[in-house]
């Protein structure tokens, strides 16, 4: 809890809340889903709502055991809010409010932190909105904290629990030892043993640069402190593992932490300086920043090894080893995913607040640091007013419009604006040498996303979930006799978020229909609000029109329902699938969707 002691500190928390409200919450739920994960987590944690089993998470009648139920909790808790149908029509702010308030929080911890233990700088202030705005305008925080998945949900508690932990080293105080490790056991239930080990590797190595180790160590309590974190994060483990047993083992620990950790997974293979660039991409157009503050760090901790260091002048080196810790582990990960840097970004914003601060206090205030993130600025600049040329190279099946779209919409138009006035007050502010520039230019980058984001969001939904939610209304208005429903070709699990209907996903191929023939008489589920009559003479379909156009589809008799955008709903008799199937089997071919895992998204 946070007491206010004194006016400016309540007056940097309101604006750095104020800053969040617009970036995190404003429009939240304007715009449905985005395929393909953030309906499956959406699915579970309404699932859990409405069935009332809030122990395992179920996505389209089967088991969903990719991560922890935290994000699932806090989804379903949101789900069931009175009227909930009314205030969040399209099902997304219940889903995106445990990503956008988890940013939110830790983005009011960073500013928090930084105003109380000021780093030898004239304007507290000015500092805590540098860092907390550092952290809320990275690319990566922008869209993952508006998304319907655990990694800001991670990102956020793992944060706050290692800000906690430092404020309690550095603090002379006798404050609270166990919200650290509260909040880390709260990490564990976001995503996993991960949250663990790299909260673990971020304090051990400071502790190892630090001679008063043993000291601080006892400050934070680790006794006491992992029996909490172990009371929060491990009964829901034990109880599923007793109910589920060996799938759960396999799923959860065998294939989504160390099969991922070990082996590619989904194709996720990138070199081992990947990160490096999601590092320059996360923190940009302030990169530079980013890049001066890690190096004044090292200075910092070259000092701390010889003379030493007070704890609370540490908050940059505890940064740096925190950073370190992220980037490390991840990078000799086989399976490397850009949302892995989440965790460090909030160590990497404070670094930013640290080049910020050696710059306020050195004589040379507009060095080199400046030319480059002006560059950087001129070249998004550049990039878009030569869009003309780029746009041609955008091939998206599911947007097939997507760049007649942008030029129509005026959405180049303003893009172009936008960054031409950016870096035009980026020139006029290093040109009259203006002490808070990085402060105006972070403040301008807000506006920013007021002016941009929504209409690129609306876009998007427009031309990838309208058709889908449309589709999804037919379907609910022309299914007869609780037939089965399935869908061929591109897989959106949008379609059972919208329906609440079991969905046989299936592909194109001519397997698909095989596969199909024998889902229908082997594969049986029960959804909370569906139960599909596997007896029903015909079934639904929803097809796209690439697959719609392979002869083993279009040669089965349908009667077309309805097309929206790349989508058609069909009506297909079982006895006119049968027969197309049974015509495959004798040319050859062989149903394969015991081991195809053709719905493992």
């Amino acid at each position: 809890m946070i007491l206010f002691k004194s006016k400016d500190r309540l007056l940097t928390f309101l604006v750095v809340l104020i800053f969040g409200i617009i970036i995190f919450i404003i429009g939240l739920g304007a715009t449905g889903l985005v395929d393909e994960t953030p309906p499956l987590f959406a699915a579970a944690g309404r699932a859990m709502s409405e069935s009332g089993d809030w122990l395992t998470p179920k996505v389209n009648g089967i088991f969903r055991f990719d991560k922890p139920p935290l994000i699932y909790w806090l989804m379903g808790l949101f789900y069931s809010l009175p009227k909930n149908e009314v205030w969040d029509s399209f099902g997304t702010i219940s889903a995106r409010l445990p990503s956008a308030l988890a940013s939110l929080f830790l983005m009011l911890m960073i500013g928090d932190t930084i105003y109380c233990w000021p780093q030898k700088c004239e304007s507290k202030l000015a500092i805590s909105i540098v860092a907390s705005l550092g952290f809320a305008l990275s690319p990566l925080i922008i869209v993952w904290s508006r998304t319907a998945v655990s990694d800001a949900l991670l990102c956020g508690t793992l944060g706050i629990s290692l800000l906690l932990f430092w404020r309690r080293m550095a603090s002379n105080k006798k404050e609270n030892c166990i919200s650290p490790w509260f909040f880390l056991g709260l990490a564990i239930l976001s995503k996993g043993p991960v949250a663990f080990v790299l909260a673990s590797l971020t304090i051990t190595s400071f502790l190892f640069i630090q001679k008063d180790w043993k000291y601080l160590l006892e400050k934070i309590k680790p006794k006491k402190g992992v029996l909490v974190t172990v009371l929060i994060s491990l009964p829901w483990y034990v109880l599923e593992l007793i109910k589920v047993g060996k799938p759960f083992w396999d799923s959860f620990f065998g294939y989504h932490n160390f099969q991922r950790y070990t082996s590619v997974v989904n194709n996720h293979s990138e070199p081992i300086w990947f990160f490096l660039y999601v590092m320059v991409i996360g923190s940009l157009p302030f990169t530079p920043f980013l890049f001066h503050g890690i190096f004044e760090a090292f200075k910092d901790l070259k000092i701390s090894l010889k003379k030493g260091c007070a704890p609370s002048e540490s908050l940059f080196i505890y940064c740096l080893c925190w950073l370190c810790s992220v980037f490390v582990f991840f990078s000799i990960s086989a399976t490397k995913l850009p949302s892995y840097w989440l965790p460090a970004v909030p160590a990497a914003a404070i670094l930013i607040s640290n080049s910020y601060m050696k710059l306020q206090n050195s004589k040379n205030k507009f060095s080199y640091l400046w030319i480059i993130n002006l560059l950087i600025m001129l070249g998004l600049s550049i990039a878009f007013f030569l869009s003309n040329i780029w746009l041609d190279t955008i091939n998206d099946p599911e947007m097939p419009n997507l760049a007649s779209n942008l030029l129509s919409t005026g959405i180049i138009f303003k893009a172009r604006l936008f960054f031409f006035s950016f870096t035009f007050v980026g020139i006029a502010l290093f040109v009259f040498r203006s002490q808070n520039t990085l402060i105006y230019l972070q403040i301008f980058l807000l506006l920013g996303q007021v002016f941009l984001m929504p209409p690129i969001r609306k876009l998007g939904d427009i031309s990838r979930q309208l058709p889908l939610r449309n589709i999804s209304k037919q379907i609910l208005n022309s299914r007869q006799g609780n037939e089965t429903l399935a869908m061929i070709g591109i897989r959106k699990p949008t379609l059972h978020f919208y329906t609440k209907q079991i969905v046989f996903y299936e592909s194109s191929a001519a397997e698909g229909v095989l596969n199909l023939f024998e889902r229908f008489k082997f594969d049986r589920r029960i959804n909370f609000q569906d139960k599909p009559n596997y007896d029903n003479k015909s079934f639904l379909v929803v097809i796209d029109k690439y697959s719609s156009k392979k002869e083993h589809w279009s040669n089965i008799d349908h009667q077309k329902l309805g097309s929206y955008g790349i989508y058609s709903l069909w009506r297909i008799r079982k006895s006119d699938l049968n027969a197309k199937a049974i015509d495959l089997l004798n040319n050859g071919f062989e149903a394969n969707w015991r081991n195809n895992q053709v719905e493992k998204f």
